[in-house]
């Protein structure tokens, strides 16, 4: 990715949000923005929960995760490493069962995640969160 050139860049043109990075970094200090920071101010690409940037950082440390964690990819995938039902959670589990078995109040009848079959997609709205009717943002 190109790096942005200006605080109007880097926030997807949102001015106020680009006049405040100045306002803390300085009229040329675009370079002085900490990554976190500049995921944040960037825009949302549609349907993503965070930005562009975020995901490419993401999607490159998972798979150096995948690919140097011993017990994924090399020698610790074994019965002796892992139990019989360890290895069982991990081959036939996904992340809305590990989250109902951590957080049963999430599964059950009204919960957040009841019927849900992708933890990753958008939960019910439960409770006060329920009337909420805006726009979802990060902003």
């Amino acid at each position: 990715m190109p790096p942005a050139e200006t605080y109007l860049k880097l926030t997807g043109g949102d001015a106020v949000l680009a006049k405040q990075l100045s306002d803390v970094y300085g009229a040329d200090g675009i370079e002085k923005v900490d990554l976190l920071v500049g995921c944040l101010c960037e825009p949302l690409p549609k349907g993503f929960g965070f930005s562009d940037t975020a995901f490419r950082v993401f999607i490159l440390m998972a798979s150096r995760r995948l690919t140097s964690d011993r017990f994924i990819a090399g020698t610790g995938w074994k019965k002796e490493v892992y139990t019989k039902e360890g290895m069982a959670w991990v081959q036939n589990e996904g992340m809305v069962s590990v989250l109902k078995r951590h957080f049963p109040e999430l599964g059950g009848k009204g919960g957040a995640l009841d019927g849900a079959d992708n933890a990753f997609r958008p939960w019910k709205k439960i409770g006060a969160a329920g009337k909420y009717k805006g726009v979802e943002t990060n902003a």
